[in-house]
């Protein structure tokens, strides 16, 4: 590799082989562009901000994405997609980094605050993989949502309850067609 210029170790990256070698760690970046773009659009929804009474802040809103988000990595994780739930985390990681890019921060703070974001989701995904298996939901939302402030009961029920119709909706959906954005 001494020697060579980065546009050519890029392409050795990128090969087929390297993809057909490791395929679940190599996959094709649009692969969770689908899937990621409806957790964006479920965490956008107007309803968790106005009767969830979800802060509309960055905090606020990535509290929400990262939460979806680790439900359908649950969902995925539980039905053995790790392709997809890999995808996925991928997708979230390079969103991260784009959206605190336009935020300003630079590189050597990039790293450290994404490596941060990335460990919040993967505390909810532990957190909702408890919940799902018989947890307390309205736990997990005060924790995963709200970051255990204090909130107005109907918005916590609203959001508690709207989190497992959420649930029921990817269960209720193929692993593949999951992965493809159907989220219900």
């Amino acid at each position: 590799m001494l020697g060579q210029s980065r546009g050519a170790s890029l392409a050795w990256a990128e090969s087929p082989m390297l993809r057909f070698l490791f395929p679940r760690l190599t996959a094709a970046p649009e692969r969770g562009d689908k899937l990621f773009a409806a957790v964006v659009a479920e965490a956008r929804a107007p309803h968790w901000y106005v009767e969830g009474a979800v802060p509309d802040t960055l905090d606020g809103r990535f509290a929400m994405l990262a939460t979806i988000a680790a439900l359908i990595i649950v969902r995925l994780d539980r039905a053995g997609d790790t392709a997809a739930s890999v995808a996925l985390t991928e997708r979230f990681v390079e969103a991260m980094k784009a959206e605190h890019r336009e935020l300003g921060l630079g590189d050597p703070k990039l790293g450290r605050t994404v490596l941060e974001l990335v460990g919040a989701l993967e505390r909810r995904v532990g957190l909702w993989r408890d919940t799902v298996g018989g947890g307390d939901w309205s736990a997990a939302v005060a924790t995963s949502v709200y970051r255990n402030a204090a909130i107005d009961t109907a918005a916590l029920e609203h959001t508690a309850r709207a989190l497992r119709e959420l649930w029921s909706g990817i269960e209720a959906v193929a692993p593949t067609e999951l992965s493809e954005g159907r989220l219900a």
